[in-house]
């Protein structure tokens, strides 16, 4: 069964729409990225799915169920982390699993204080003394501790330092393997590049590319550095067609390329050039391109 499908989901906020005819298909087993700037629709979209917000228009349904009308049910099967985490002031890490685990009406303690070994959360030390990071570690671990079915998870990362990062990683991709569902909102190119195998980008609320992480980086340019033997050169080079201008800062250029690198290797031996760079495609250079308002696709 489909873990998360919507179909025209549209929500408006009087005469500003938040999200306009999303069209999602989520699998089990997939971490899949939901990518966009702040503000570009993400975190409504998510409000969508777990039922906070009615859609305006269009539907949604989490494992088939309609996330409005079902969404007790839906949020039966989901850990959530919001992207503003707040949590009350006197919970501890015990507190809370009982807490939580009440709620649920299943004992997540066991797993709970796995978690919390493997995130370093300290076990009584209250909200109010923790560490914004502190207090999103504790957040993942009461998301994660029943092994829900799926993770809706916005900008997860915020606040935790590269080794928790590098945690988290993990054990969405455990939940993976398992056939378990991560859906994971951010807007840093890297979260989504280390650990997601389908992404969507999401521009003013609509959604400009949905496709394997891997086809995106086919589509994606090459950035190229190209240092001149001088500033002169490098102001008055005459770029060939394979080769985009982006920017010149002294003797540097940088341009952007698509294809092989045979075609820059030939005229690079006859111009005036220090040194020439060529990074691997990456979303950076996807992404520069969507929100830039250079472009708004990127066609094969």
């Amino acid at each position: 069964m489909t873990m998360i499908e919507t179909d025209n989901l549209t929500k408006c906020y009087g005469a500003r729409r938040g999200i306009q005819n999303i069209r999602l298909s989520v699998e089990p087993g997939e971490i899949f990225g939901f990518l966009g700037p702040n503000g570009a629709g993400k975190s409504t979209a998510i409000r969508v799915l777990l039922g906070f917000l009615r859609a305006t228009s269009g539907n949604a349904r989490i494992l088939g169920h309609d996330c409005w009308t079902h969404s007790t049910t839906v949020r039966r099967h989901v850990g959530y982390v919001p992207g503003d985490v707040r949590l009350y002031s006197w919970l501890t890490l015990h507190q809370a699993l009982t807490f939580v685990g009440e709620v649920r009406n299943t004992d997540i303690k066991s797993y709970g204080r796995e978690l919390a070994d493997r995130f370093e959360v300290e076990p009584n030390l209250p909200v109010r003394k923790m560490s914004r990071g502190n207090r999103q570690k504790l957040a993942l671990v009461l998301a994660l501790a029943h092994r829900p079915q799926l993770a809706i998870l916005d900008e997860p990362t915020s606040g935790l330092d590269p080794l928790m990062q590098n945690v988290l990683m993990d054990c969405l991709r455990e939940m993976a393997s398992e056939g378990r569902t991560v859906f994971f909102s951010s807007h840093t190119l890297s979260e989504v590049e280390r650990s997601c195998s389908r992404i969507a980008m999401i521009r003013d609320g609509v959604i400009v590319a949905c496709e394997e992480l891997e086809e995106l980086r086919r589509k994606a340019p090459r950035v190229v550095n190209i240092t001149f033997n001088s500033s002169d050169a490098a102001e008055s080079v005459a770029w060939p067609d394979f080769l985009q201008f982006q920017s010149r800062h002294g003797k540097q250029c940088e341009v952007h390329m698509q294809g092989p690198a045979a075609a820059l290797i030939a005229w690079a031996a006859q111009q005036p050039i220090a040194d020439v760079d060529i990074s691997p495609p990456g979303l950076e250079a996807v992404f520069r391109r969507y929100y830039s308002g250079v472009a708004r696709e990127i066609k094969s």
